[in-house]
């Protein structure tokens, strides 16, 4: 006998991205979409279920995993909420501070939590393999392109890139820039002093490269995202996971087993 679907909730369910996540968990039999909650949204109707104002509506419906695709101040507020009434949380918002992770880390102890910059299971790989590449390399940097309504820069997918390529290696040549003719030409200093370059483009949705020298060679990995749907196997592998990773986890990686 097949067990019961993982009852879950979506935050920002009025939102595009929140939308693409109901569509997801409708589509997969072994999740069952039974909240939405979206204080711009309330009583429209998403797959059946009534968009509510308040994270009561979780509680009321018996919610297992709550998902999160909001801004970091709306974010901050919803995973207290998880925290305190013991709902799983699968979050792709970006933007919160070591003591943001830090106050998560100490709350999250009867349920748990998983935070992604990026849920595409190609954007996992090509941090992974930049990480790998990093430590072979004397030079790196960031180009990330993103649609034209992105608020933030850079994204929070190339800061996460950056984070792992420093951590992997301290060792890169300094940059012989000693005067930018338009300020700024050179991009923003990441960890480890890596350059990232912000793009904002019609069109685009989500795009990344890295970019590694060495001499008489380079490397490039390229991700890149069409559609929001690039994200939701990873959302959805996620809510099936999340039970099982004990605490705070930041990244796809440990869901994935790499």
């Amino acid at each position: 006998m097949s067990s019961s679907p993982i009852k879950v909730g979506v935050f920002g369910a009025g939102g595009r991205m929140g939308a693409t996540v109901c569509d997801a968990v409708v589509a997969d039999s072994a999740l069952q979409l039974v909240a939405a909650v979206d204080p711009a949204a309330v009583g429209r109707t998403v797959h059946g279920v009534t968009i509510a104002g308040d994270p009561r509506a979780m509680a009321d419906a018996g919610v297992q995993v709550a998902v999160d695709f909001t801004v970091a101040a709306a974010s901050r507020t919803n995973l207290s909420w998880c925290a305190l009434h013991g709902v799983h949380a699968v979050v792709g918002t970006t933007g919160f501070s070591d003591d943001d992770l830090a106050n998560f880390r100490s709350s999250f102890t009867s349920s748990n939590c998983l935070i992604a910059a990026n849920f595409a299971i190609s954007a996992v790989l090509m941090m992974k393999f930049a990480e790998l590449a990093a430590p072979w390399f004397d030079t790196a940097e960031i180009v990330e392109l993103h649609h034209d309504n992105k608020a933030d820069a850079p994204s929070g997918t190339a800061m996460a890139t950056a984070r792992r390529m420093a951590a992997a290696s301290g060792e890169w040549a300094p940059d012989p820039t000693t005067h930018e003719v338009v300020e700024g030409a050179r991009g923003g200093k990441g960890p480890a002093d890596i350059r990232l370059h912000a793009i904002r483009m019609r069109g685009m949705v989500a795009h990344q490269e890295v970019i590694l020298g060495a001499a008489g060679q380079t490397l490039t990995i390229r991700q890149d995202s069409y559609d929001r749907v690039s994200f939701m196997p990873g959302v959805v592998l996620a809510c099936k996971k999340i039970a099982g990773l004990p605490g705070l986890t930041i990244g796809l990686d440990a869901a994935l087993g790499i």
